[in-house]
């Protein structure tokens, strides 16, 4: 590993990202196929949507995800516009009905049911178990767009917001979380590089001082992978109590929401690059971001680079899984988006067959080419913001 400066690299090293263009027949089909996964997990109870199949619970970046496939379904033309209505002012009236960690933010999940603060296998806990700011920041992205979009709800979403305690999951220019140990609620700098700084623009929109974290530069060496330098976090696992996986998801999403930045842009080209290397190299198609899987541990951060090692497989605990690395569905489409290569275009029509009653699965595993059956809310919400991306660009400056 070496440090570097972004400014030491020629930017036209990046790989230039395609305009907006129009969609195939195909896209179509695949964003009427995501579309289902919001029709069939829908909670009207609550006007919240599951984050996996049959499994009653969400996180806000789960809600986050929901609102913006929201958005984009509406962007592409294939939601009535009175179901936009119904659905948008449902899922406001489930935020503003939410019970929040120490009356400040809200917890890191829900019952997509009842709206009972839980734990992460759903189980009740009445006093919460913490916030995420992370996944705060994907839901205050998501009211950005919505208000962008739909002038009408501003004073609702800021009436919304008021209540909660934004300050609190900022310190010294950086996101911190939350979490409640041995009945104390302790505090932690959260997000790794991409993460962090996809948060930090999305608290930014909303005036919350996250300086520091809105760029890699201070945390950012430079790693060779596969023959491509990519840039990785030089703060390690073992000294920050985090695993640091690079993977695909935060910078597809910032380019599909705000657009890349000049540190964005570049960053992102590398990461993509790095994986069409290996491809080339190993003769296995390579798709790599955080994916749910349809066995223990059930989810996984499929890395270009992570916890020290090329091309790792973590679990969120370190531990490491290389036997269960998936092409990732949302990263083919997100990738394809973006820079619509050759490369992308074989490996979508090579998980075709993904296209599932209820939405997409989430991917193929690399070892045997068995489908992961994994059903969830956000590789469906990235197909769609994907394809609203390649037809109309950001959602927060499409027209």
């Amino acid at each position: 590993m070496r440090n570097s400066s972004l400014a030491q690299l020629p930017q036209a090293e990046g790989l230039a990202t395609k305009p907006a263009r129009g969609l195939t027949e195909q896209d179509w089909a695949g964003a009427a196929t995501a579309w289902r996964y919001f029709e069939s997990h829908y909670r009207p109870e609550s006007g919240f949507v599951d984050a996996i199949h049959d499994h009653p619970s969400a996180t806000l970046w789960d809600q986050g995800s929901y609102l913006l496939a929201l958005l984009a379904a509406r962007g592409l033309g294939i939601l009535e516009e009175d179901v936009f209505t119904q659905r948008s002012a449902a899922f406001l009236g489930g935020l503003e009905r939410l019970p929040l960690f120490d009356g400040r933010l809200p917890n890191k999940a829900y019952d997509t049911r009842s709206l009972a603060m839980v734990d992460y296998s759903n189980a009740p806990v009445p006093e919460g178990i913490g916030w995420s700011a992370l996944d705060v920041a994907r839901l205050l992205m998501a009211l950005r767009v919505l208000e962008t979009r739909e002038p009408t709800y501003g004073p609702r979403i800021r009436a919304l917001l008021a209540d909660w305690d934004l300050a609190a999951m900022t310190a010294e220019g950086r996101l911190w979380g939350s979490s409640r140990e041995g009945g104390q609620t302790r505090y932690h700098q959260e997000g790794r590089i991409g993460y962090e700084q996809y948060g930090a623009r999305a608290a930014a929109l909303w005036g919350l001082d996250v300086l520091d974290a809105s760029t890699a530069r201070p945390i950012m060496a430079w790693e060779e992978v596969s023959g491509v330098e990519v840039a990785v976090d030089r703060r390690r696992a073992k000294d920050f109590g985090a695993i640091t996986p690079v993977v695909s998801e935060p910078y597809i999403l910032q380019a599909f929401e705000t657009g890349l930045n000049g540190e964005g842009q570049l960053l992102a080209s590398r990461i993509y690059q790095a994986q069409e290397a290996r491809a080339r190299h190993s003769g296995k198609a390579t798709m790599v971001s955080e994916d749910h899987i349809d066995q223990a541990p059930h989810f996984l951060y499929g890395a270009v680079f992570g916890n020290g090692a090329d091309w790792a497989v973590v679990a969120e605990d370190g531990s490491a899984h290389p036997e269960l690395r998936t092409v990732s569905l949302k990263a083919a489409f997100g990738w394809d988006a973006l820079y619509g290569t050759k490369y992308t275009q074989d490996v979508l029509a090579d998980l075709a067959p993904l296209a599932g009653e209820q939405g997409w699965y989430a991917g193929r595993y690399e070892a045997d080419g068995r489908i992961n059956m994994a059903l969830t809310l956000n590789t469906n919400a990235v197909v769609l913001e994907a394809l609203h991306y390649k037809l109309k660009g950001p959602l927060l400056t499409a027209r």
